[in-house]
């Protein structure tokens, strides 16, 4: 049996998240769990919150599911739109500040 949950229009680059991400991948939940919530990195933060909607998405489908046979099967980051700001500069110049976002995808799965 499979759960996802994703987020999406999350502030901080694709590029950070998915070295949390990747840290997390093919992992057991109680395992990947606790890499994430002693993790010093700003995205493992949100990347425990999509993982616990995925554990409670899994729950809901079996309410008998054996959580210590569940294992991270996919996790992803994709970019999303970036928010464009202006600050004002020297003599009258503008200079462009991006600030991204992206969206994080998690799947979960039974070792069946």
């Amino acid at each position: 049996m499979e759960a996802k949950a994703k987020v999406r229009f999350v502030r901080g680059s694709a590029r950070k998240a998915r070295l949390v991400l990747d840290t997390i991948r093919y992992k057991p939940v109680s395992e990947a769990t606790n890499i994430l919530r002693f993790s010093q990195r700003r995205a493992a933060g949100i990347i425990y919150k999509v993982l616990e909607s995925a554990v409670a998405n899994a729950r809901q489908k079996d309410p008998k599911i054996d959580l210590t046979k569940v294992f991270v099967s996919q996790a992803m980051a994709d970019e999303g739109p970036q928010m464009k700001r202006f600050m004002p500069r020297a003599q009258g110049r503008a200079f462009e500040i991006r600030k991204p976002t992206c969206h994080i995808f998690l799947e979960i799965q039974t070792l069946e």
